[in-house]
């Protein structure tokens, strides 16, 4: 039960993180456009976010994966 309790504190305090700092951590990613595009899938607090990039396997041009985090554009807390 007190392993329980921890867990849902913990998520709870990553959630209000996300909330107020207007992140988002990824979720999945998969190629498009004949392998030049690569469409990366973010969870906030608020939603599911949706970025495209440009994509190559070295990323000479573009990236090679998803960032791990990224700044959404709707944060709850500006000031």
């Amino acid at each position: 039960m007190r392993i329980m309790i921890r867990s849902i504190l913990v998520i709870a305090l990553f959630w209000i993180g996300l909330l107020l700092s207007g992140y988002g951590v990824l979720i999945g990613s998969h190629e498009n456009a004949a392998g030049m595009g690569l469409q990366c899938k973010y969870l906030t607090a608020r939603n599911v976010a949706t970025a495209q990039y440009i994509h190559t396997k070295t990323g000479i041009i573009g990236l090679s994966d998803c960032p791990v985090l990224r700044k959404s554009d709707n944060v709850i807390d500006n000031g």
